[in-house]
């Protein structure tokens, strides 16, 4: 039983996952790296973080966000995905408000946010959901790339009766060279499925959350032994 992971992943905690008759390889589809900007002042905006790499580089970049909740001109967070929130935290920055996925997010600012001004910190290949929806219902919405990341398309001649997905970018970089076919695909939350979709007709598995947690107990319910 072979599985792929299209990212690195500590082979200790996929062993705690899934055991130890697994065979897993990880292979990295997409690389990121910081862009270096010069930080700017983020009164009377909101901040957007999609992606954990998102968090990675503002902070790098040595942003500032003011949450003291007490001030005039604090920041309000917003972020999809547990794993962004953690990120923020570990930086000490909480949360206003969290949300699985990004359509979640820009229904939630439709809904309750019209007054706001928003600045969204994220890769070159972010979905362009909160860029449609947003300026469409008069919200002030402006995009900031603060990373890169590049599909690297690699070859992978192995054959392995699962694959795992992580981003859109990471689906679009695999399939590029390589079949879907005659494998179990999983896939890390809707967003990663609506790419999936793009490529293949055959059924596949999306986790509830964004999480490896979520996506290990997927593979875990939809193995059954039968591979």
């Amino acid at each position: 039983m072979k599985i792929l992971f299209t990212k690195n992943i500590d082979q200790l905690i996929i062993s705690k996952e899934l055991g130890e008759d697994i065979s897993v390889d990880c292979v990295e589809v997409i690389k990121t790296k910081p862009i270096i900007i010069s930080p700017f002042d983020l009164k009377n905006y909101s901040l957007i973080f999609t992606s954990v790499n998102g968090v990675a580089a503002f902070f790098k970049n040595r942003f500032k966000p003011n949450e003291d909740f007490t001030a005039k001109n604090y920041n309000k967070i917003y972020c999809v995905g547990e794993k962004t929130k953690r990120a923020l935290r570990k930086n000490g920055f909480g949360t206003f408000k969290v949300l699985k996925n990004a359509e979640m997010l820009s229904q939630f600012i439709i809904g309750n946010c019209q007054h706001e001004k928003f600045l969204h910190f994220c890769g070159n290949l972010a979905i362009n959901v909160l860029d449609n929806d947003l300026p469409l219902q008069n919200i002030k919405y402006k995009k900031i790339t603060i990373y890169n990341t590049e599909e690297t398309n690699p070859l992978i001649p192995e054959k392995y009766h699962a694959a795992v997905f992580f981003s859109p970018s990471g689906v679009r970089s695999f399939a590029k060279q390589n079949s879907l076919k005659d494998m179990k695909l999983f896939s890390i939350g809707e967003t990663t499925s609506g790419e999936l979709r793009n490529y293949t007709q055959e059924r596949f598995f999306t986790s509830e959350e964004n999480t490896l947690t979520s996506i290990f107990e997927l593979i875990r319910n939809e193995m059954g032994g039968k591979f």
